[in-house]
C-alpha cells in the first residue's frame, strides 16, 4: 500500500515541479535568475506583473487570445454537432472515407496551412482579425470534436431518436431539447479540447496576426532585447497563461472523466 501511495505523490512533485518554478521565476529579477540557483526569490518582486497589467500590449495579448479562443470553440463545436449526428446516426455512401479524411487533417503538420490561410486572407482582408485566427484553428479542431462527439452520439439509443419523432418532435426541437442534454458531457469534452488546441497553438496565431489581434504567444517575443531576455517577465507571462487552462480544466473536469470512461478521449 505504501509503495502505491508514493507512485502518485512522486508522478504529482515531478509534474508541478516546473509549474512551481515558474512561479518563482516571475517573482526574481532576472540578475538573480541569472546568478545562480534558489529554490526562493532572495529579491522578492512584483515587476513583472505590474508590467503586464499596466502595458496595453501585454495585457490586450491575453485578451485577444481568449476572444479567438472562445470563438474558434463555439464555431468548432456549433459546426461538429451536426456532423457528428450524421456519423453516428446514418449510413451513406463514403462515411467512413470521409470521417477518416477528417482526422487527417488533424494529423497534417500546421506549418501546412500557415502560407495558404496567409495568402488567402491577406487576400479578403481577413488578416490581423480575431476570426481570422479561430476560422484557421478550425481546420484541426472541427475534425476532433466531430470524433469526441460522435462517440458520445453513438452511446445513445436510435429508439430515442424514433420515440420522440412518433410523439411529434421536429428535428430541432428533439436535438436541443431531448438529445444535446444526454451527450452534455461530450459537449463539455469537445469545447475543452478545442480550447487547450487554440490556446496553445502558436505558428498560425503568429501568422495570421500582426497588431491588431496579435495573441500573447507572440506578445511574449518582446522579452527579448539586445542584453538578452527579460526572464523574470517571460516567467510571470508565462504562469499567467496557464490560468484559463486550469479554469477550463476545473469546469469540465467531470465531462473528462466521463469521456476517459468511454473509451472516446
Amino acid at each position: 500500500m505504501k509503495k502505491r501511495s508514493i507512485v502518485p505523490i512522486v508522478y504529482i512533485f515531478l509534474l508541478m515541479l516546473p509549474i512551481y518554478w515558474l512561479v518563482t521565476m516571475s517573482f526574481k529579477p532576472t540578475n538573480e535568475i541569472l546568478a545562480g540557483f534558489s529554490l526562493f526569490p532572495q529579491s522578492f518582486t512584483t515587476e513583472a506583473y505590474e508590467t503586464i497589467f499596466t502595458d496595453p500590449t501585454w495585457y490586450w495579448g491575453y485578451i485577444n487570445s481568449i476572444i479567438y479562443v472562445s470563438l474558434n470553440m463555439v464555431i468548432s463545436v456549433c459546426v461538429a454537432l451536426p456532423a457528428a449526428y450524421a456519423f453516428s446516426r446514418y449510413r451513406f455512401l463514403g462515411d467512413k472515407t470521409l470521417f477518416f479524411w477528417l482526422l487527417t487533417n488533424k494529423m497534417a503538420p500546421i506549418a501546412v496551412f500557415a502560407l495558404p490561410f496567409f495568402q488567402l486572407y491577406s487576400a479578403v482582408g481577413l488578416f490581423d482579425t480575431h476570426l481570422a485566427v479561430a476560422l484557421a484553428h478550425c481546420i484541426f479542431n472541427i475534425p476532433l470534436a466531430v470524433w469526441i462527439l460522435e462517440g458520445f452520439m453513438s452511446s445513445v439509443p436510435k429508439e430515442l431518436d424514433e420515440t420522440a419523432y412518433v410523439d411529434g418532435y421536429s428535428f430541432w426541437h428533439f436535438f436541443l431539447s431531448i438529445f444535446l442534454p444526454n451527450i452534455k458531457a461530450g459537449v463539455g469534452v469537445a469545447a475543452f479540447f478545442c480550447f487547450m488546441f487554440s490556446w496553445v497553438e502558436l505558428l498560425l496565431a503568429k501568422t495570421l496576426t500582426a497588431v491588431a489581434a496579435k495573441p500573447i504567444v507572440a506578445t511574449m517575443t518582446k522579452t527579448a532585447s539586445s542584453a538578452g531576455y527579460e526572464l523574470g517577465l517571460l516567467a510571470a507571462a508565462g504562469t499567467l497563461t496557464i490560468i484559463p487552462g486550469a479554469i477550463v480544466i476545473y469546469f469540465v473536469r467531470n465531462y473528462i472523466a466521463k469521456g476517459f470512461a468511454m473509451g472516446r478521449v
